[in-house]
C-alpha cells in the first residue's frame, strides 16, 4: 500500500464524549505523534481536506487546528506543497531517542543510598474510584455535586485576565499572593476570633505542608510532643521522623483530656473545633485549662482548626489562638476541603518570627503554593463564593448526618455506639465488642459499601479493633438509609455468634398469651446510638409515646399491637414511620427485641408504671 492510501482515523481517535474541542483533540493527536516520532522532523502531514474525510469532520476543524500548531512552530507551510512537522522539533526528538531504560531494575545503584525514611503505616486505602460503590460512607470523599464549579471557573477566569497575570506572574519569590492574605486575614480569621497582621500569616500546599514545617522547625531527638490518641497518622509519621518523642493523651467525649501527663512535653497538638477523627468538639473549659497549663508549665499548643466551620448542631467556640495572650499557639486551617482535590491551600498564623522561618525553610522545597491558584482563590472568598458554598455544605451536611443518625438509629439501635458531636460529616462508630472491623470492611465492600477502619488512628492497639467512621460526604441523603440497611445486614451475617448464645439463655420470647400483658402499660427506657436519654411509654389502649433528649426536646407518638407471638409499633415519624414487627423476651427488668433468626435487635430497661393513654395532639417529632 502506498503512503497516499494510508488511513489516518486510528491515529487521531476523536472521542465526541471528552471536555477537549474536536480541533483540540486534533492537535491533541499531532503532538502525541510528534512526541513519539510517528511524524519525525520534516514528515509530511495528511491534508485538512484528507483527514476531515477520515475522521468525519469538517475541513475548517483541520484546517484551524493545523493553524494553530503552525503559530506555536510545531509544524510548518510550504508553499503548493503542505503541512510538515518543523525541522525545529528534531533536536527535542534526537534526546528523545538517547534516553535511558524506563525501568533501571529493583537494584538500581541509587537505592542503596536511601537513608530509610519510614512510609506512612496506616494501612487503609480508599479506592481510586471510590465513587463506583453505591454507598461510600469515606470522611473526606465529596460527591461532584458538592464543588461549586462555576463560581470557581468564574474565580480561575478572572485570575486569568491579562492584568491579573502580570502581577502574580512575576517571580516574587517567597511573597503570597497579597490578595489572599488580606481575604483570609480580614474574613476567615475574624470568624474565629483571630487577629493577625500579614507578617503572621504563612499560605501553604494545604494543612499537610504546614504541619511539615513545623515538624522541621521545632522537633529533634530531644522534643518531646504530645499528640491525640487516636489522632493523626500522619502527623505521628512527621514528627517521629524528626526523631521526638511521643505522648499519646487521650480523647473523650470533651475533647483532649487536659490532666498532669502534658506537663513535661514541649508541644501539645489539638484539634478543637472537631477532633480528628473523632469529630467531638473540645468543651470551652478544656480550652481555658490547656490554654493555662501551656502558660504555667511553659510548652507550644499547635491548633490543627480542622472544619471550624461546620458547627451547625452548636455554637461555634472560639480558637485557642484566639484566647492565647502570650503567642504560644500555633494555628492551622485551611480552605474547605470541598476545594481540596484541585485547590490544597492551607494557611498558618504564627508570631512573625515563626513564619519568616517557615517561609523560609517553605521555600527551599516548594516555595510558594501557586500564585494563579492563589489569586483564583482570593476572587472566590471576595466575591462571595466561599461563603456562599459554605451555607449550602452545613445544610447538606446536616441533612445528610441526620439521615445517618436515624438510619443507625433504626438498624442497629443496641449494638453500636457513637461519639456525640455538634456538627461536621463523620460518625465515629464502636460496633459489638466481638466485631472486628477490619473483617467488616473487606465484607462491606463486597456488597458495594465502603467503610473506614479506626485502627490507623490509634498509635496504641488497646480499643480500636471494634471501631469504624462513617461519612457523608461522598453520597446524598436518599442514599443514607438504604447504605446502612445494607450494612447493617452484614454485621448481623458476621454477628454469627448471636443466635447461639440466645439458645443458651433458655428463655426464649413470650407467646401471644403474655405479650400483650407483658407490655401494657410499661415503660421503656434505652439510650439511641448517639447516647441520648429515649423513653418509650406504652398505654393499655395501644397508644405509645416517645420522649427523646435529657430535656424530651424530641417527641413522637405511635401505637403497638400485637400479632400472634410477635410486638409491632409504629411511630407517626420516628423509625421513618413505618410498622416493625419482633419477638419478645423479657430477663428480669431487660426486655429485648429479636428478629425470626432469634438476633437481639434492641433492648432495654422495662419499667412497670402505669402511664396515660397517649395525646398525639401537638407533639413534637423527630426530625
Amino acid at each position: 500500500m502506498t503512503s497516499s492510501a494510508k488511513s489516518y482515523a486510528p491515529l487521531f481517535r476523536i472521542d465526541p464524549g471528552l471536555s477537549l474541542s474536536l480541533q483540540e483533540q486534533i492537535r491533541r493527536r499531532v503532538m502525541e505523534a510528534i512526541a513519539a516520532d510517528i511524524f519525525p522532523a520534516g514528515r509530511k502531514l495528511p491534508s485538512s481536506r484528507k483527514l476531515a474525510n477520515e475522521l468525519g469532520v469538517s475541513r475548517n476543524t483541520v484546517f484551524l487546528a493545523y493553524q494553530q500548531l503552525i503559530a506555536e512552530g510545531h509544524l510548518e507551510a510550504r508553499q503548493r506543497s503542505g503541512i510538515y512537522v518543523a525541522e525545529a522539533t528534531a533536536p527535542d526528538r534526537k534526546m528523545s531517542l538517547i534516553a535511558g531504560p524506563e525501568d533501571a531494575g529493583e537494584g538500581a545503584a541509587a537505592t542503596r543510598f536511601l537513608r530509610g525514611v519510614r512510609p506512612p503505616s496506616h494501612g487503609y486505602k480508599c479506592p481510586p474510584d471510590w465513587q463506583k460503590y453505591p454507598f461510600p460512607f469515606i470522611e473526606g470523599r465529596y460527591d461532584k455535586t458538592l464543588f461549586p464549579i462555576a463560581e470557581w471557573r468564574e474565580s480561575s477566569r478572572l485570575a486569568l485576565a491579562v492584568n491579573e497575570v502580570e502581577e502574580w506572574s512575576l517571580d516574587n519569590g517567597e511573597v503570597d499572593d497579597p490578595a489572599l492574605i488580606e481575604e483570609i486575614r480580614t474574613k476567615l480569621l475574624p470568624r474565629r476570633g483571630i487577629r493577625a497582621r500579614p507578617d503572621e500569616l504563612l499560605i501553604t500546599v494545604g494543612e499537610q505542608q504546614a504541619f511539615f514545617l513545623v515538624a522541621q522547625l521545632f522537633a529533634n531527638s530531644r522534643t518531646r510532643v504530645a499528640l491525640e490518641e487516636p489522632g493523626l497518622p500522619d502527623l505521628r509519621e512527621m514528627f517521629a521522623m524528626h526523631g521526638a518523642q511521643l505522648h499519646h493523651q487521650p480523647v473523650d467525649d470533651e475533647g483532649l483530656v487536659v490532666d498532669d501527663r502534658l506537663p513535661g512535653n514541649d508541644i501539645v497538638y489539638v484539634s478543637p473545633s472537631r477532633q480528628r477523627p473523632t469529630g467531638v468538639t473540645m468543651s470551652m473549659r478544656r480550652r481555658e485549662a490547656l490554654l493555662a497549663m501551656a502558660s504555667e508549665r511553659d510548652f507550644l499548643i499547635l491548633e490543627d482548626d480542622f472544619e471550624c466551620e461546620m458547627n451547625y448542631l452548636g455554637d461555634a467556640l472560639p480558637a485557642l489562638r484566639s484566647l492565647d495572650q502570650e503567642g504560644r499557639v500555633i494555628y492551622i486551617a485551611s480552605l474547605s476541603k470541598v476545594l481540596a482535590p484541585g485547590v490544597r491551600l492551607g494557611f498558618m498564623v504564627a508570631p512573625a518570627r515563626i513564619i519568616n522561618e517557615a517561609r523560609r525553610l517553605r521555600d527551599l522545597t516548594t516555595r510558594r503554593p501557586s500564585p494563579n491558584n492563589q489569586r483564583a482563590a482570593a476572587f472566590f472568598l471576595s466575591l462571595g463564593h466561599y461563603d456562599a458554598m459554605l451555607r449550602r455544605l452545613r445544610r447538606v451536611s446536616e441533612e445528610r448526618l441526620i439521615a445517618l443518625q436515624n438510619a443507625l438509629n433504626h438498624y442497629r439501635p443496641s449494638s453500636i455506639a457513637v461519639a456525640p458531636v455538634e456538627g461536621g460529616t463523620t460518625y465515629w462508630v464502636r460496633g459489638p465488642a466481638n466485631l472486628d472491623a477490619r473483617v467488616l470492611v473487606h465484607a462491606a465492600k463486597a456488597r458495594g459499601i465502603l467503610i473506614e477502619p479506626a485502627d490507623d488512628w490509634f498509635a496504641l492497639p488497646d480499643g480500636a479493633k471494634n471501631m469504624f467512621r462513617l461519612g457523608v460526604t461522598g453520597l446524598p441523603a436518599s442514599e443514607i438509609r438504604a447504605g446502612i440497611e445494607a450494612l447493617s445486614q452484614v454485621m448481623l451475617e458476621l454477628d454469627s455468634a448471636a443466635p447461639a448464645a440466645m439458645a443458651e439463655s433458655g428463655t426464649g420470647w413470650l407467646g401471644p398469651e403474655t405479650l400483650e400483658a407483658a407490655m401494657s402499660n410499661a415503660t421503656l427506657l434505652y439510650n439511641t446510638v448517639y447516647g441520648e436519654l429515649c423513653t418509650i411509654m406504652l398505654a393499655a389502649d395501644g397508644s405509645m409515646t416517645g420522649r427523646s433528649g435529657y430535656g424530651a426536646e424530641e417527641q413522637d407518638s405511635g401505637r403497638w399491637w400485637v400479632e400472634g407471638d410477635r410486638w409491632f409499633r409504629q411511630w407517626r415519624n420516628w423509625a421513618f414511620g413505618e410498622a416493625m414487627g419482633f419477638h419478645v423476651r423479657i430477663s428480669g427488668d431487660r426486655v429485648s427485641w429479636l428478629d425470626e433468626q432469634g438476633r437481639v435487635v434492641d433492648s432495654a430497661v422495662l419499667s412497670r408504671d402505669p402511664v396515660e393513654p397517649a395525646d398525639p395532639a401537638g407533639q413534637k417529632t423527630n426530625p
